[in-house]
């Protein structure tokens, strides 16, 4: 393969492993390992995570280099760029066709977590995760939804943090539920106040979550 190319591969499937939490906040990227691991020598993989540094996935303490671990100052930032990119694909849709087969799929998915709702935290964010680039990518500007991806990678080790609460699973059903479903019907001011509504409850969570987890397996720096 190419160099050019196969920098490309690593780069992109490092930042994938990254985006998706396949690899863990906590672990140290050594370029040693990271290169069995893709099977190529320890030059990509240097060349990407210099990349993904830029990016900001990837960051450097005394320790090495590590998947970002949000501050608990960067947390209400995070949030805000998310309700911005959120809530563009909701205005975009109001002026440009959405995709509503695939929303259409995506509100027959949560109504099914009503009989069968996520077992752990890690199901839920997923399940969360997956919801807001669906509605996103429906809005047609997949610059939009990378950036949001971005957004949820350096979010996801402070929301996996703590159990579930039974009542508030079944709460974020509900308005995950009725957000699609005022898209689909046209009612898009309603969609984004209540999204916007949603984001913020988000927000609130995770930031006292952070607090109150902020020494527990270096998921957030202080």
């Amino acid at each position: 393969m190419p160099r050019k190319d196969l920098r490309e591969k690593v780069y992109s499937s490092l930042r994938r492993d990254l985006i998706s939490g396949a690899i863990g906040s906590t672990e140290r990227l050594g370029e040693e390992r990271l290169a069995e691991l893709y099977g190529v020598s320890r030059t990509p993989v240097r060349e990407a995570l210099a990349r993904l540094q830029a990016d900001g996935l990837v960051t450097r303490d005394d320790a090495g280099l590590h998947a970002y671990r949000p501050r608990l100052t960067d947390l209400p930032d995070l949030y805000e760029l998310r309700a911005t990119l959120e809530a563009r694909g909701i205005t975009r849709s109001m002026s440009h066709p959405f995709d509503r087969s695939s929303l259409s799929n995506l509100l027959d998915t949560w109504v099914g977590l009503r009989a069968d709702p996520p077992g752990t935290t890690d199901d839920l964010v997923s399940l969360d995760e997956n919801f807001h680039v669906t509605l996103l990518t429906a809005s047609g500007n997949p610059a939009l939804t990378e950036a949001l991806c971005t957004v949820n990678a350096k979010v996801r080790p402070v929301r996996i943090l703590g159990g579930l609460d039974a009542a508030a699973v079944v709460s974020a059903i509900d308005q995950h539920i009725d957000i699609v479903e005022r898209v689909l019907a046209g009612t898009l001011d309603s969609a984004l106040e209540l999204l916007l509504t949603h984001i913020d409850s988000s927000r609130d969570r995770v930031v006292e979550r952070a607090e109150q987890a902020a020494a527990l397996a270096g998921a957030v720096r202080m």
